[in-house]
């Protein structure tokens, strides 16, 4: 863990700006061409489960998460994951998933995707979906779409197209 005096909060309202600005220094304006932000747009993040870290009062990242369905089965969208470049390798990243995977467990969701690094999320349990499993609607490499079930058996019954959903 980080020896930063850091903070991992709830966001708020009122973090939209900076977390904003943070996800266009990290990802640039092509980020909203991605699969991932297709399936984000025009749903708002859940707030519960969406969280920020800071150092004092600079907002140096966020993490939050988004309902979806796989198939007919609910799932969150976990992302975007995003720490300031002058404060990574610090476990911030980490310390903001654990926050929000716990109270995503806590609040009784029983499933997490994402589209990332596996060797970076496998570390907080996450793990390859089985090619052909999950359709997208978008092109996005199969390597890096990745679940982690919350509730034994919640992968059992995603399958089929991921879309957008409302909680």
């Amino acid at each position: 863990m980080t020896s930063l005096p850091l903070a991992i909060l709830h966001e708020q309202p009122d973090d939209a700006p900076a977390i904003e600005r943070l996800q266009e220094r990290a990802f640039g304006p092509g980020r909203y061409a991605r699969t991932a932000y297709r399936l984000r747009e025009g749903v708002p993040p859940v707030a519960e489960l969406s969280f920020v870290a800071r150092v004092g009062t600079f907002l140096v990242g966020s993490n939050r998460m988004s309902p979806i369905e796989i198939g007919q089965a609910p799932a969150l969208l976990l992302g975007p994951l995003v720490v300031d470049p002058a404060f990574r390798s610090r476990g911030i990243g980490e310390a903001l998933l654990n926050a929000s995977l716990e109270a995503a467990s806590s609040g009784g969701h029983g499933l997490v995707m994402l589209v990332g690094d596996e060797p970076y999320y496998s570390r907080v349990g996450f793990a390859r979906i089985p090619e052909g499993r999950v359709a997208l609607p978008g092109p996005v490499d199969p390597n890096r779409l990745l679940w982690r079930s919350l509730v034994a058996g919640a992968q059992a019954a995603a399958e089929g197209p991921a879309r957008r959903a409302w909680l």
